[in-house]
């Protein structure tokens, strides 16, 4: 592959880490998209680092829901909670661009949590466990795109 090829490639893969920090697009799956198609058309040896960084990023997704769904059953926060906060979320994000996201996600946890256990104190409770789950399984991911980009950039420069 020629170096402006794999400057795309590098390119668009830097795109899906964005895409994982700030939820806009779909950034694992871009990450992946991108290291797929760079062994598509290097072939050979290149199918084995992609096989190695999509196992490490499914594992990273894998641990992310579990380490998620740990601590909100530690901090006592029901499912719904998530499932009100991550629809509030959507509307938020279309509402208010790009922050959005967050401010309607914290929202909807804390009305959720509001209903839920009627004391404000205990909403707002609910509502920061909720948002540190969403930060934890966020770096969770993060951290395993990076470690497959990290192979993915040393096979592009030792091959």
């Amino acid at each position: 592959m020629p170096f402006y090829g794999e400057l795309v490639v590098a390119l668009a893969i830097c795109v899906g880490l964005v895409g994982i920090v700030l939820p806009i697009l779909p950034g694992t799956l871009l990450v992946a998209a991108s290291i797929l198609v760079w062994a598509i058309i290097i072939g050979g040896w290149a199918w084995a680092v992609f096989a190695v960084a999509a196992a490490i990023m499914v594992a990273g997704e894998v641990v992310k829901y579990l380490v998620a769904g740990r601590g909100l059953k530690s901090a006592g926060v029901p499912n719904m909670t998530i499932v009100v906060g991550g629809i509030a979320g959507i509307v938020g994000f279309f509402v208010v661009p790009v922050v959005g996201l967050f401010l309607g996600f914290v929202l909807g946890a804390y009305v959720s949590e509001l209903v839920r256990n009627r004391t404000f104190s205990h909403a707002w409770q609910g509502a920061v466990a909720a948002l540190k789950a969403v930060g934890t399984s966020m770096l969770i991911e993060l951290l395993g795109a990076l470690v497959a980009s990290g192979i993915w950039l040393g096979a592009a420069f030792y091959f």
